[in-house]
């Protein structure tokens, strides 16, 4: 390569237009992946298409929410849209913006389709004016509720008290009633003593955030009480769809307590529901094993000595109304009460690998076993012909212990509890795994824990003070007792609602998420471009078996992976330090996004919903010191003294929001704007300077309360991804004006993204200008979303000095040590080489410049050569392990998650110049 000195690089470098080619994704698919359905396509310009994630119709459907990306300049934001079926019919339809381009036209559309609506295989969105729906929704508010009429079913949700949801009915009949949160807590403050205290969820606050006519949200926020106490903050959204009688609850908790004192023992949510009917038409189903299903009565008169008659017989276990008792056989009529009936069922999921249903005729007497298996459906129901509410908590076994309690089913009002935590398992223990070990200075911190086993200790920070956790609950508001094959069929869209996405190559054709510049639409139209593709494949369906055959599930873990393995023991480090949950380490999150963007694979989706939902919450501190920054990864994920906004990043978050329109996810991203204010309490870097003297020092001098030091890399990069998101949600001239005067300061820095020891100021965004000389190299800089959200500044501000500044670090960071010296006066052969091949690929594609292009592949293959390495997967079996597993020893998650983000970028930028063989 030809040295390029700094000065001659800003003086000569031209930037190519933006790239309008898009790649056709090919319809091979390699043996691990699963077969693709036809993708569909707009019809014509300023549509897009949409589509079922999972290829096909649901059988059940209870209303969908989805994002839609467009180019720069093709629609205003205030453009209304219709949704046609493949016929041509219009769908009725309710569109709000999510985002604007700087220019001002619509970037992100959401859009609501209701619950009645007829089902077809793909739809398409065109401007145009939207079809009412059937069933309009109406949202109207009095001095102390608010009431959603779907037009098949109300609810009447309060704004202060106990009681959040007075009543769900149907039909004027009430079905479900004073819908409560409820919070058991073994409290232990007391040595060798243990006080169960029960709390109620009280309100502080509604919010009606939509209102129909399609889909209305309602937000409500409070936190449990005991009446002396008030505590564990949460928030409880509720949505509902025009002509549907399903209603989705987020909930979510924020614990504020004391991991050595309040151990919560239960976490639910809670329903009475009117029992219209006698004892042998009360109706108890719970979801099984894969399809199956436990169906049985309140009083049951099956398998009695005496038989009551076929139709009889047939309707109960039908769930349908039994004939008059005069049509019964007198031998049994005559003698129901002598039959038990069962006031309490229980289903508990306490692991994930096995559940449990019990029954008993009231308090006081044993319980029976009434059946077991592996995994619950995560759905039941309770009710009668007359009417019944059905529940279901999504990722059931996935996040156990979970578990259903029914209450009084013998009486004329029952109580339903679907708990997140179930009272059956041990309580909630977020203590710390060890004493500290010793570690009371920095230098021992530094030198020991994190020199041996990766932990970055530090006495008080492994506190969950702060951390949150969303679960998803359905309830479904029944006029009659579903059908076996009905209920089945809840349960299937309780654990994977359905959901409606627009295709790959709309996505990129629209430039959203960096576009052409970061991503394009898999492609496997050559051997070299197949070989890759088929190692990205691989590697997800690696992670994906992992998760499995490793169990990584529970209700604080499920959505995270480990980040390193112990090929010794053939297991991942789950115990040791700072190498056991990953915490989006290197961008794992990122990973999986940009891999379901390319392929639009639903497993994908899943895999990286459920991480999004993890991460953004139970990485994170959302209240208490250390909030809004994440923790470095750890055995426990808040366990490390790194706080980080690296790991709180926006940037990770933006993905799943603008494809769904969550708000919860829109709220996270919103608690990161001030996020660097924090650092100014918790410097990162605050044992570096003592890290090779012994006892303790002092930390660094504070910068004061407007100023705080920030590394231009991992913390002024995810402050940007925050104040991007928001400027785009709202058009906020205080965030763009963060943007640009970062972006401009950091321009002028002497060496670029290189300069170290600059400050910025807190409410402007303003760096100061590092000294002369102040250089540093980090191999982590770029690799926590700098890359990705550098490429869309660029793309959506003219920043010259910017714009350059990136380019120069995109060439000099794995340049040659002669090119760096004669740019930086020093040279740093930095680590993560081959993830940081995106970065030479970028500035190849920008410059136009065959030799950087060659130079990004050769990064790329790493100094193994990559086309001859194949990771090996291993069959575990007998005394290796627990239970038959596969393990691939060279694999790690920051590897794999850096060698994907490489593969996929280099694809899109230099796709085309693979080396000959």
């Amino acid at each position: 390569m030809k040295s390029v000195t700094r000065r001659d690089f800003v003086r000569t470098a031209a930037f190519a237009a933006a790239a309008t080619k898009f790649i056709t994704a090919a319809r091979g698919q390699s043996a691990t992946t699963p077969a693709m359905p036809a993708m569909p396509t707009a019809s014509k310009v300023g549509a897009a298409p949409v589509r079922w994630l999972d290829g096909t119709a649901p059988n059940a459907f209870g209303g969908a929410t989805w994002g839609l990306p467009w180019p720069r300049g093709q629609h205003g934001a205030d453009t209304s849209f219709t949704l046609k079926a493949p016929n041509g019919a219009a769908v009725p339809v309710q569109t709000w913006p999510l985002a604007t381009w700087p220019d001002g036209s619509l970037k992100w559309s959401a859009h609501a389709v209701p619950a009645d609506i007829s089902l077809a295989e793909h739809y398409e969105v065109e401007p145009g004016s939207p079809a009412a729906p059937a069933h309009r929704l109406t949202a109207s508010e009095s001095g102390d509720s608010i009431t959603i009429d779907t037009g098949v079913i109300t609810a009447r949700i309060a704004k202060s008290g106990k009681v959040l949801v007075p009543e769900l009915s149907r039909g004027g009949k009430a079905i479900a009633t004073k819908g409560r949160l409820v919070c058991l807590l073994e409290d232990r403050s007391q040595p060798g003593v243990t006080r169960d205290q029960a709390f109620d969820g009280v309100i502080d606050k509604v919010t009606l955030e939509q209102d129909g006519p399609v889909r209305a949200v309602v937000k409500l926020e409070g936190r449990h009480s005991d009446g002396d106490r008030a505590w564990l903050p949460f928030v409880l959204r509720l949505y509902f769809y025009a002509g549907g009688d399903r209603v989705r609850a987020m909930h979510t908790i924020v614990f504020n307590g004391d991991q050595n004192k309040d151990f919560i023992k239960g976490l639910g949510l809670r329903f009475d529901v009117p029992m219209r009917a006698k004892l042998y038409d009360r109706h108890v189903r719970f979801a099984g094993q894969d399809n199956g299903l436990f169906g049985e009565a309140v009083r049951g008169i099956t398998g009695l000595r005496r038989y009551p008659g076929p139709e009889v017989v047939a309707a109960q276990y039908e769930g349908k109304a039994t004939p008059p008792l005069s049509e019964w056989a007198e031998t049994v009529s005559s003698r129901l009460d002598y039959i038990a009936a069962y006031d309490e069922w229980t289903l508990s999921q306490p692991n994930a690998d096995g559940f449990q249903i019990r029954k008993r005729t009231k308090p006081g007497y044993t319980w029976l076993m009434s059946g077991q298996g592996q995994r619950a459906g995560g759905y039941g129901y309770l009710g009668t012909p007359q009417g019944g509410l059905g529940f279901g908590l999504r990722n059931f076994w996935q996040s156990y212990p979970a578990g259903f309690a029914l209450t009084g089913a013998t009486s004329e009002t029952a109580t339903v509890t679907v708990w997140m935590w179930s009272p059956d398992a041990p309580a909630m223990d977020l203590r710390s795994y060890h004493d500290g070990l010793g570690q009371d200075t920095y230098a021992k911190q530094y030198n020991g824990g994190l020199a041996i086993t990766y932990e970055d200790y530090e006495p008080g920070f492994d506190t969950p003070m702060g951390v949150a956790r969303t679960s998803e609950v359905f309830l479904d508001v029944c006029a009659a007792t579903p059908s076996r094959e009905e209920l089945t069929q809840l349960a299937a869209v309780t654990r994977e609602p359905a959901v409606l996405i627009t295709t790959p190559k709309h996505l990129n054709a629209a430039g959203v998420f960096g576009g052409t510049d970061i991503w394009r639409p898999a492609d496997r139209s050559t051997p070299a471009r197949a070989k890759i593709e088929d190692k990205l494949d691989w590697y997800f369906d690696f992670y994906h078996d992992q998760q499995e055959q490793r169990r990584w599930y529970g209700y604080w873990n499920y959505g995270d992976v480990m980040h390193t393995y112990d090929a010794d023991r053939h297991e991942w480090r789950y115990d040791v330090g700072g190498f056991a949950w990953d915490n989006s380490e290197l961008s794992t999150d990122i990973w999986l996004w940009l891999s379901f963007l390319r392929t639009g694979r639903a497993d994908q989706f899943r895999f990286a919903e459920a991480m999004t939902r993890h991460t953004g919450e139970v990485d994170v501190h959302h209240v208490g010191r250390f909030a809004p920054l994440g923790s470095r990864h750890n055995v426990l994920h808040w366990g490390c003294s790194a706080k980080q906004l690296r790991i709180s990043t926006a940037i990770n978050r933006r993905y799943y929001y603008y494809l769904t329109g969550d708000e919860r996810v829109g709220d996270l991203m919103r608690e990161q704007l001030e996020a660097a204010r924090t650092l100014v309490k918790v410097p990162p870097t605050r044992k570096l300077a003592s890290a090779d003297q012994p006892g303790d020092v002092a930390r660094p001098e504070a910068k004061g309360q407007d100023r705080v030091g920030l590394s231009l890399g991992t913390d002024w990069g995810s402050l940007a991804g925050a104040w991007f998101t928001e400027y785009e949600r709202t058009g906020s001239e205080l965030m763009k004006n963060r943007l640009l005067t970062s972006m401009r300061t950091i321009g002028a820095q002497p060496h670029g993204f290189f300069s170290i020891g600059a400050t910025m100021h807190l409410d402007t965004a303003e760096f100061s200008i590092a000294p002369e000389g102040s250089i540093g190299f980090s191999h982590l800089a770029s690799v926590f979303g700098l890359v990705e959200i550098c490429a869309e500044l660029i793309q959506n501000f003219d920043v010259p000095e910017f714009r350059q500044t990136w380019l120069d670090y995109c060439v000099l960071y794995n340049a040659d040590r002669e090119t760096q010296e004669a740019s930086l006066g020093r040279s740093n052969r930095g680590n993560l080489r081959q993830g940081h091949a995106r970065l030479t690929a970028y500035a190849a594609e920008k410059l136009d410049r065959q030799d950087l292009a060659a130079r990004a592949w050769e990064e790329f293959k790493g100094n193994n050569r990559w086309e001859t390495y194949e990771p090996e997967r291993k069959r575990l079996e007998g005394p290796e392990y627990i239970r038959p597993v596969d393990e691939a020893a060279g694999v790690s998650t920051n590897g794999t998650a850096q060698w994907g983000l490489a593969a996929i970028e280099c694809l899109a930028l230099v796709g085309d110049t693979w080396p000959a063989e």
